[in-house]
């Protein structure tokens, strides 16, 4: 009988362990299904189809980007719980692609391009896709532009259309360009800041803003003069568009109070007036014209079109590797390695060069066999003189693995960037590359003034004269202001020393060109500064031949991150945000990275020996 019952008793706890288990499979079954069919219901997106004799509608907004920035995966999901779409990201060469693509597309008729949301883009940017609808426009297709308003950027982009349409409320605001700075010395005087500043340049104006209450008259003349040669290479480029002259978009900006009121003070008649658009039309007028080209959609809801990033979603983008290479097959290529934002010391936030991230891929580069050679995209000012020495020094590794390094400078590639370029084995620059601007400068601000005017003191005592120097709050002594300047010198030197190596140029003849000064990137290519003019895809077939290579076999190498330690590395910054800083440095972090413009947002991040080396020059175009 205890045999029975123990055989019972076996028999149920195998069937209960069974039931147990298997409703606990069951129900993570259920779940994994209902999450998967969520998530395919939220984010599917139905086939696009392109009908014959299609318009392709180019309408970018936001930034025209390098690199696809990586998913940060607490605003998407703070972003899906209000509602709120992530803003679409549009690749320059993805465009530059898509637009290729199109011109022997036969399901493509025409080209219509809607630029009055272009947020952001340098001019070297914009010429490179100018030169893509140049190429579209000899396949024998029509590009019609059209816009509720056009600032000076956007009206680049509109201008290359064979047709430039307006809207009847709008405006093409050309105002030239220029380069304008809020100067706070009167400030920082009335509020007892004393801010230190240690720099080596004649022309090295990043902390102007500090000392001056305006721009010193050799920052205005170093400024003018590659502003002048950008302004002229854009009116050039419009012109030759619209049938004008230089002088007559010149005289455009220059006139404006005369040409608007002969237009009775409608700026879409005065556009119309100076030459600058072929015709003002409603949006509904712009829609039945288009459709009177391409025809109606099968639904009858519309003119037969394809957005842009609709159109891309049917095609690899633009040097991304196939999904056979992807996985680990042995083809030779050259690595495509994007650097874009302001050059930090360690890790890096999104839109920043970090040190170890650079530094990390370069050394995957070096090491990957299968990577003959390396072309490093360069879109930045600078920053941090420590953290571009890192990146320097892993760019000299991969060189000394006998893997050559080309350098394709975006719309800048100054100061900190052109410390960890200049050693490259040929460096392409666009003609209005912003590039050059060889110096170095130390900021470092005290409020001990400031707090002893609300009754706070910083006392105390040390073992040496440098014990306590360096903080917020304690004055800085003569003695460590002397070292901080000798820090900055020899810094200063070594950047001479690194250019004149790297170029081949007597340090003699590299201290005429540098001071801090900026340069076109034409002008740097009569310095010496750069090796040839050219955009990325130039930069990456020069790579390429360097080691007998086809232009296809370029892959973008990025940063391998998923999303959780993107998450993980946020809430890590908030944490380190909050403790183990003292709240007069704190509230100095948060001064420096709010002043406007975010035109010091790199120096809070720190470098090991306090040394920068940025240019304040904006990006791109407005």
């Amino acid at each position: 009988m205890k045999k029975i019952l123990r055989c019972l008793g076996s028999t149920f706890r195998i069937a209960w362990k069974l039931l147990i288990t298997g409703t606990a499979l069951a129900s993570t079954i259920f779940f994994l299904c209902g999450l998967g069919i969520f998530f395919s219901l939220f984010f599917h997106q139905p086939e696009v189809e392109i009908e014959d004799g299609s318009a392709l509608v180019l309408a970018p907004h936001g930034s025209i980007l390098e690199k696809r920035s990586p998913l940060d995966p607490a605003a998407h999901f703070l972003r899906l719980l209000n509602g709120t779409l992530l803003e679409e990201e549009f690749l320059l060469q993805d465009i530059l692609r898509g637009i290729r693509a199109a011109a022997h597309d036969k399901r493509i008729k025409i080209l219509v391009v809607v630029p009055d949301r272009l947020e952001q883009a340098g001019l070297n940017q914009l010429q490179d896709i100018g030169k893509a609808i140049g190429e579209f426009k000899k396949s024998g297709k029509v590009v019609i532009s059209y816009a509720d308003s056009l600032r000076q950027g956007q009206y680049y982009l509109a201008a290359q259309g064979d047709e430039v349409y307006l809207n009847p409320m709008g405006e093409v605001d050309l105002h030239g360009f220029g380069v304008f700075h809020l100067y706070m010395r009167g400030l920082l005087d009335k509020l007892k800041i004393n801010f230190h500043i240690f720099r080596v340049g004649t022309f090295k104006s990043a902390v102007e803003p500090f000392l001056r209450n305006d721009m010193s008259p050799e920052a205005k003349e170093a400024n003018l003069q590659w502003l002048s040669q950008l302004w002229q290479q854009f009116c050039d480029d419009i012109a030759r568009q619209r049938g004008l002259s230089y002088q007559d978009i010149n005289d455009a900006v220059e006139h404006l109070p005369k040409n608007l009121r002969e237009a009775g003070g409608n700026t879409a008649q005065m556009a119309m007036n100076l030459g600058l658009i072929d015709g003002i039309k409603t949006q509904a007028e712009f829609r039945g014209y288009l459709s009177s080209l391409v025809g109606r959609n099968k639904k009858n809801s519309g003119f037969k079109r394809v957005d842009f990033s609709d159109y891309l979603d049917k095609r690899r983008p633009a040097y991304q590797a196939p999904i056979y290479q992807a996985a680990g097959a042995k083809e030779d290529s050259v690595a495509l390695i994007v650097a874009q934002g302001d050059i930090i010391y360690g890790d890096a936030e999104i839109g920043q060069i970090g040190s170890s991230g650079l530094t990390k891929l370069l050394r995957k580069a070096r090491q990957k066999k299968t990577v003959k050679a390396v072309v490093l995209r360069i879109d930045s000012g600078g920053g941090s003189a420590f953290a571009s020495e890192l990146i320097r020094q892993e760019v000299l590794q991969v060189q000394k693995a006998g893997k050559p390094v080309v350098v394709s400078m975006g719309s800048m590639a100054a100061s900190g960037a052109y410390w960890l370029a200049a050693d490259a084995d040929k460096i392409y620059a666009s003609p209005n590359t912003i590039t050059g601007s060889i110096g170095i400068f130390g900021a470092f601000p005290t409020v001990e003034n400031s707090l002893a005017e609300i009754g706070i003191f910083n006392d105390g005592i040390g073992t040496t004269k440098m014990a306590g120097q360096g903080h917020l709050t304690r004055p800085m002594s003569e003695e460590f202001r002397a070292a901080v300047q000798l820090n900055i010198e020899r810094g200063y030197q070594q950047f001479i020393q690194i250019v004149a190596n790297g170029r081949k140029i007597e340090n003699a003849e590299v201290e005429k060109i540098a001071q801090g000064r900026v340069w076109d990137g034409a002008t740097a290519l009569q310095l010496g500064l750069v090796d040839e003019l050219g955009n990325l895809e130039d930069a990456v077939a020069a790579a390429a031949e360097l080691v007998g290579l086809s232009v296809d076999q370029a892959y973008y190498m990025q940063e391998e991150k998923n999303p959780v330690e993107l998450l993980l590395q946020r809430l890590e910054g908030a944490m380190i945000g909050r403790a183990g800083v003292d709240p007069f440095t704190a509230s100095a972090t948060r001064l420096m990275r709010n002043l406007p413009g975010s035109q010091y947002a790199f120096l809070p991040a720190g470098d090991p020996r306090n040394m920068y080396s940025h240019c304040l020059v904006p990006f791109s175009l407005q």
